[in-house]
């Protein structure tokens, strides 16, 4: 029988020194540092998130990115949020300008102007959004699931829990600004929210047809290094849509060359067909596999009891009857413990965590939330990293043991409550979703 080639080995790769390479281990220190490395930046400030709120976390980050543009107008200073979600308010908030009417509030005020640039990856917010991560100072890159707002920065008393990575590289600080400044700012679907006199949605509704086909076959541009002994390879990638994914058919890869163990962190237990079936052939060929989900009351969509319900408070309840199904299925895996699922839950904080290990050589640092909207209709990226000596080990050690930290492990699919136990406004919204089999469409979409 002929042994599975490498995939990996064929792609381009940039050398990282160890020492280049850090761990954060919480939301306020993420906050922190990123400020830090905002207010010390010399060259440039590129951002890439989800939304980058109008509250007082928000507030303070653009506040330090104009500070820091005000002392040195030469700064080079981008940001990059979601065309749709910057323009609508919080979901059930009453209609507003949204995230926009602040972006203009502090272009107005301040003489030496910043940029905040609206990527419209699809025609509607529903059916793609940008989820591409990465916050580029001077020559360091910032790598985080993490959108800017009060609960992702600990800016209060709660938190969304996340990952968060530092990796200090000239090359690839470059090629993660070359794609936002060639393949996204550049391209005629991308407007500028500061400006009173941008397009509507469907005033652009073309060239967002044009720009999301370009977005499928862009790609990362970095020249291969020679990587030592001494150090680590990372592969900045990224895709958009279901065809040709260079990310998900990575993603695939990584669990089917799995040898020993699989780590996977995700925040909406919902795998996608093709990655169910290759963690499905992981434990069967005896590989062991760790999943650590948030529980449902660490979820964002979760909505107390004692509050209205809202039809999306019925999201992590259907995230944890797809739970239940998988551990009832693997159940004599469980009792084994070649399969662990841990669920994380803290006090009232909530749980954003993904990206996966495999045999201690490969780790995936990700905002995919490996789920099939993430496969089919967000802008997704990732960074690769390649450490087939272990130099990092220490370093992701310490982080499983960070996030393992306020889990419990589930022996028996009958820790997970069932639908019966659930509140009856939530029993009532899941048997009409699958009554009429909405349930398989929300699993595409949501």
């Amino acid at each position: 029988m002929m042994a599975k080639t490498n995939p990996f080995e064929r792609l381009p790769k940039l050398a990282i020194d160890v020492d280049d390479f850090d761990v954060l281990h919480s939301a306020q220190e993420f906050r922190l540092r990123l400020l830090e490395e905002i207010r010390n930046a010399k060259q440039r400030i590129y951002i890439a998130a989800l939304y980058l709120e109008d509250d007082e976390a928000g507030r303070e980050v653009l506040s330090t990115i104009y500070q820091a543009k005000q002392n040195n107008p030469e700064l080079d200073v981008a940001i990059c949020v979601d065309w749709h979600r910057a323009q609508r308010g919080l979901i059930g908030a009453e209609s507003s300008e949204g995230n926009a009417a602040m972006y203009r509030e502090f272009s107005e005020k301040h003489e030496h102007k910043v940029s905040v640039y609206g990527i419209p990856v699809r025609g509607r917010e529903v059916f793609g959004v940008l989820h591409l991560k990465g916050f580029i100072v001077d020559d360091t890159v910032i790598y985080s699931g993490a959108s800017l707002n009060n609960i992702y920065l600990n800016k209060k008393d709660r938190y969304r829990f996340d990952r968060y990575h530092l990796v200090k590289n000239t090359k690839l600080a470059d090629s993660m600004v070359k794609f936002i400044v060639k393949e996204m700012i550049a391209h005629p679907a991308v407007n500028d929210l500061t400006q009173s006199d941008k397009p509507n949605t469907k005033e652009i509704k073309q060239a967002i047809r044009q720009f999301r086909g370009s977005l499928a076959a862009s790609r990362y541009h970095l020249e291969n290094e020679d990587v030592s002994n001494e150090q680590v390879a990372i592969t900045p990638l990224v895709g958009v849509g279901k065809r040709r994914n260079r990310l998900n058919q990575s993603i695939n890869q990584l669990v089917a060359l799995a040898k020993d163990e699989v780590f996977i962190c995700t925040p909406y237990f919902n795998f996608p067909k093709s990655l169910a079936k290759e963690v499905k052939k992981a434990i069967k060929r005896g590989v062991k596999v760790t999943i650590v989900v948030g529980d449902k009351t660490a979820n964002d969509f979760f909505i107390s009891p004692e509050e209205e319900f809202k039809t999306i408070g019925g999201l992590p309840y259907l995230y944890e009857m797809n739970l239940r199904r998988f551990a009832k299925a693997n159940e004599a895996h469980l009792a084994s413990r070649q399969l662990s699922i841990h669920l994380w839950k803290h006090d009232e904080n909530s749980y954003h965590l993904k990206g996966i290990w495999v045999d201690k050589r490969y780790m995936l640092l990700t905002g995919n939330n490996l789920n099939p909207r993430a496969w089919k209709l967000d802008l997704e990226n990732a960074l690769l990293v390649q450490d087939h000596f272990h130099r990092l080990t220490p370093k992701f050690e310490q982080e499983v043991e960070n996030i393992l930290n306020h889990t419990q492990l589930i022996c028996t699919y009958k820790q997970l409550e069932k639908v019966e136990d659930y509140p009856d406004a939530v029993q009532k919204l899941l048997r009409k979703i699958t009554r009429v089999k909405a349930d398989r469409i929300l699993k595409q979409i949501l």
